[in-house]
């Protein structure tokens, strides 16, 4: 596994593309965070009950993106190449081979989730007081002190990392880069379009609450959780079933495959 590891990450720093997309998510998710709580007021006739740790994490919506396609980039570029064949001849164990994989990508995603995340939320404390998010008015500023404001934080890091598993299994199983990145943007993106757009209320709330984006993002949420079609970390649960059929599918396809 060690041999298998060190070439995984040597693969990583030693090429620009997969630096250039952390620090793109990292700026990405951080941006759109600080712009949406810019524009949110809080003026004297009432805040509208804002779920401000939420919203100070919008930017995650965004910056998934550029996880996911680093993901799924990093194994359908080896097929597109053909370096997959050289990859598999000095590790001819497929799935010591996936999981190294899946070890890199989790410490650097979840280093780079931590960083987006932290700012976001710093963005969050710094901007929202001036908008009227005040203690005065009921809206402390965010801190880690605070439970649920941890719990989302957290929760945020392993969302990321968890999409970064799920575009690996599908990239793995699909191999061209287009459609596996185009297949994680679908189920990311589409469904919760999809929920939105019906007119069923009980399709709508299990697309809701079975959708890897909509569920896992369940985990941000700090007020009103009773409201919310699924429970925070039942909702991480579902994103890591999404993750784990994704991983073993991808596992055996590779297995069962020639390169």
């Amino acid at each position: 596994m060690r041999p298998a590891l060190h070439a995984e990450w040597t693969k990583m720093r030693t090429l620009a593309s997969p630096l250039w997309l952390l620090l793109g998510a990292i700026a990405v998710t951080v941006a759109l965070s600080a712009a949406v709580t810019s524009v949110l007021t809080c003026g004297t006739t009432g805040c509208g009950g804002e779920d401000t740790t939420r919203l100070s994490l919008t930017g995650v919506d965004l910056g998934q993106a550029l996880v996911a396609t680093l993901a799924a980039g990093a194994v359908s570029g080896e097929y597109s190449t053909g370096m997959i064949r050289t990859t598999l001849t000095a590790m001819p164990h497929r799935a010591t081979l996936l999981a190294a994989k899946a070890v890199t990508f989790t410490g650097v995603v979840t280093a780079a989730g931590t960083i987006a995340v932290l700012g976001s939320l710093l963005a969050g404390r710094l901007l929202l007081p001036g908008h009227g998010f005040t203690a005065a008015r009921g809206y402390p500023a965010l801190s880690l002190a605070d439970g649920p404001t941890l719990r989302a934080a957290a929760g945020s890091v392993l969302y990321l990392t968890l999409i970064a598993l799920l575009s690996l299994g599908i990239a793995t199983a699909v191999r061209d880069s287009a459609t596996s990145i185009g297949v994680v943007l679908g189920l990311l993106y589409l469904l919760p379009i999809i929920s939105l757009a019906t007119g069923n209320p009980h399709l709508q709330r299990l697309l809701q609450q079975t959708g890897p984006m909509n569920a896992g993002l369940a985990i941000q949420a700090t007020i009103d959780l009773r409201s919310l079609p699924i429970s925070p970390w039942a909702g991480l649960g579902v994103l890591a079933a999404w993750t784990a059929a994704a991983l073993l599918t991808g596992a055996l396809l590779l297995r069962l495959r020639d390169a």
